[in-house]
């Protein structure tokens, strides 16, 4: 087992470039290099070249048998992250009567762990190999239902207001929705990662002179979203709300304990508590924060999600490493 101040030390070196290139797009914004509307040029080609560029090629790199075969642990992890959104989204928007848009991206902010970013390098170090099937998992969740959904719901909230705008009459509800279906997916963020799945199930792969010619723009997702997180910190000004420390709270410590409880109910083994519980401990994505700025919602709660939820994630990942004894 390593030592706990060598996991430590993982943790705070796999999160460490992130608050760094955050603090650069803090910085450019500081200097006015960058504002606002220049980070909405990098989140316009993030969402529409290089997120979906690496999707397929992340997507298209897992084996079949590895995704489909993960038994309790893809339970765990899709209950967490497909069965919280639709917990969460419900709550905020019928017991707090919050917009579509704002529920739907709270529940994404809640329930969407930063695997990518995060996930590999500190799971990696953990779990080895195996590491790859949770990564999947959760990637897979979220790119695949997550995203797609809230898009959806962000899209269906903005068509709503510009019918009010224009006639001040309300179509019903239901070809409204079919209409933003329609819309969001038609969003390469969408159909690419659908496409990518289907071929996955069956039994396609990705060339290798492929991959590296796709990951050459697809690489540049996370420096960029960050970078212009960065910049959104700036022209936010970045606070720590009650809103935001309770999505922390529930994102970074509750929801990675009921993973926990579960599997102890469940007589898991000790690997899959291990992985599942790991995994749900990751904190927030900054994909969430690329959605808020394109859709003009929660912006600077969404923005100090991210940079205090990463922050805290060094305490509470070394917590839940100890608990389950990783």
């Amino acid at each position: 087992m390593t030592s706990t101040p060598a996991l430590t030390l993982t943790i705070i070196q796999s999160i460490l470039p992130i608050l760094v290139t955050l603090a650069f797009g803090y910085f450019a914004a500081f200097r006015r290099d960058f504002d606002s509307q220049q980070a909405g040029v990098l989140i316009r080609l993030v969402m529409l070249y290089a997120l979906p560029l690496e999707l397929l090629v992340s997507i298209l790199s897992t084996p079949r048998a590895q995704v489909f075969s993960a038994g309790p642990l893809a339970s765990l992890i899709l209950l967490a992250m497909v069965g919280g959104y639709a917990i969460i989204f419900f709550i905020v928007r019928l017991v707090f009567k919050r917009r579509n848009s704002e529920a739907a991206l709270i529940a994404m902010t809640i329930t969407g762990p930063s695997v990518p970013f995060i996930g590999i390098p500190v799971l990696g170090q953990i779990f080895g190999p195996p590491s790859s099937v949770p990564i999947s998992i959760a990637s897979l969740a979220m790119n695949l239902i997550q995203l797609p959904l809230t898009l959806i719901l962000m899209g269906h909230d903005q068509g709503t207001q510009r019918a009010r705008d224009l006639s001040q009459e309300r179509k019903s509800e239901l070809r409204e929705l079919l209409g933003h279906l329609l819309h969001s997916c038609r969003e390469p963020v969408v159909w690419v990662p659908m496409m990518a799945l289907a071929l996955v199930s069956v039994g396609a792969h990705l060339p290798v002179f492929l991959r590296g010619s796709l990951q050459l723009l697809g690489r540049a997702t996370g420096g960029a979203a960050l970078f212009a997180s960065g910049v959104v910190l700036f022209t936010r000004q970045v606070r720590l709300s009650p809103l935001v420390a309770v999505i922390v709270g529930i994102r970074n410590v509750v929801i990675p304990l009921i993973i926990y409880g579960l599997a102890l109910a469940w007589h898991l083994p000790t690997l899959t508590l291990q992985e599942s519980v790991l995994t749900m401990a990751i904190p927030s994505a900054s994909i969430n924060v690329i959605v808020a700025m394109r859709y003009r919602v929660l912006e600077r709660d969404v923005a100090s999600v991210l940079f205090f939820g990463t922050l805290s994630s060094i305490v509470t990942m070394s917590f839940f490493i100890w608990l389950t004894g990783a």
